[in-house]
């Protein structure tokens, strides 16, 4: 191997079938006091390499990652950089799954109590407990950080498809729910390029109509993640989420902030109460359980804190080399 290289070592899972690849070395460090301005200096600094990660021809356009970092709290256990294919997002419900699964299991990070992992996200302090099967995490449980309600049953004006309702909700970050039958979309796998086309169209519409503030956050929070339809699910489940996010991702799992804000949305409705939960499917058949853990006041914003469970899988174990001789080094986006 040439001196001039960068090799950085991960360790691939998927939860609920969305891909996480979780950086183990060769990282450069990341600046900062806190998770926010950590993700600044790697959006400033690291952008490449984090393109070189996610897009092909080591990754595709639906790849996604995470870089660990120290905690930025006193009682912090670990802090966590979210990333895809558009940039850094603020929290993943999905990710935190499968970095408790594959950090606990390789001894990534070392918490006082697998039943309370205390994670700095950019979206504020997460809660995560694994459940063991002997050294194995057989499931992963998180408290969320509080989610709430944005605006309800608003009219948005989209390009090529007209009015749309839809829902506007925190949950780490900011979507746009979507009842999929108003679209006469089908969420189903073989119709997965007019999911995407749609929300994306969805996605902009809301951007451009539509100001989002967090109410007792920062700045850097203030934006819109993607768009979730919604749509009847198996018979034994209450409905299914598709999430298209970033710049065109679509998520394979439920979308672990996606449930949270659907939580809060359910929970406002009078649907659900604390204490109870609904399992919600993706588009390829798996599964989150969400629960109402409790209510919470977000600066005058009536909300509440999910709780989210759900399952990841080790897939493989990658040496990836970044040589700067290479057209391609920094990696390539194609989407068709």
């Amino acid at each position: 191997m040439r001196a001039d290289w960068t090799t950085i070592n991960t360790i691939d899972a998927h939860t609920a079938g969305e891909p996480i690849r979780v950086i183990v070395d060769g990282y450069p460090e990341i600046s900062g006091d806190t998770i926010l301005a950590k993700r600044r200096y790697a959006l400033e600094h690291t952008d490449h390499i984090r393109r070189a990660l996610m897009w092909e021809p080591r990754g595709h356009a639906d790849m996604y990652g995470c870089l660990l970092t120290p905690p930025v709290t006193p009682d912090g256990d670990v802090g966590v950089l979210f990333m895809h294919n558009e940039g850094f997002s603020t929290m993943c419900g999905h990710g935190i799954i499968g970095l408790v699964k594959v950090g606990i299991e390789n001894d990534l990070f070392s918490p006082a109590d697998i039943g309370a992992i205390r994670i700095d996200t950019p979206a504020g302090r997460v809660t995560a407990r694994a459940h063991m099967n002997g050294s194995e995490v057989e499931r992963v449980s998180f408290c969320n950080v509080p989610s709430f309600v944005v605006r309800s049953e608003v009219e948005i004006a989209v390009r090529e498809i007209g009015t749309v309702v839809c829902d506007i909700a925190y949950g780490g970050a900011f979507y746009a729910y979507v009842d999929a039958e108003q679209l006469g979309v089908e969420l189903t796998q073989n119709n997965s390029q007019k999911i995407i086309r749609t929300g994306m169209l969805i996605k902009r519409a809301v951007m451009d109509q539509v100001e989002l503030k967090h109410p007792n956050g920062e700045d850097d929070l203030n934006f819109l993640y993607g768009t979730i339809l919604i749509g009847p699910g198996s018979s034994d489940v209450h409905s299914r989420n598709v999430c298209v996010f970033a710049d065109g991702e679509v998520d394979r799992s439920p979308t672990g902030t996606g449930v949270s804000g659907r939580a809060a949305i359910h929970f406002l409705r009078g649907d659900i109460q604390v204490g109870e939960s609904i399992t919600i499917e993706s588009i390829v058949g798996s599964r989150f359980n969400v629960c109402v853990h409790e209510e919470v006041n977000v600066a005058g914003v009536p909300g509440v804190v999910p709780e989210v469970t759900g399952r990841a899988y080790v897939t493989g174990r990658s040496e990836l080399q970044l040589d700067p001789k290479d057209p391609y080094q920094e990696g390539f986006f194609l989407r068709s």
